[in-house]
């Protein structure tokens, strides 16, 4: 099991994320309001802008302040 750094000391597991996308689209706004009613929600961004939304198999929804980009590199 990999793990991947997705900012200021936080990891998760590679091989558990479905997908990243970016937070700033209207559907991934309406993912992590409805994760946090849920209480699935994890916030990694350290009061930085959230850029980032991970998803992962067991439903958690990660918010990261590195880009998708960034992500995207470290799991590929």
């Amino acid at each position: 099991m990999a793990f991947v750094d997705i900012g200021f000391g936080n990891l998760i597991a590679s091989d558990r994320v479905l997908c990243v996308v970016s937070a700033d689209s209207a559907p991934a706004r309406r993912m992590i309001q409805d994760a946090k009613d849920r209480a699935m929600c994890i916030d990694c961004c350290a009061g930085k802008k959230c850029r980032a939304v991970a998803v992962t198999d067991s439903d958690h929804v990660i918010l990261s302040s590195m880009t998708v980009e960034e992500i995207k590199e470290i799991l590929a």
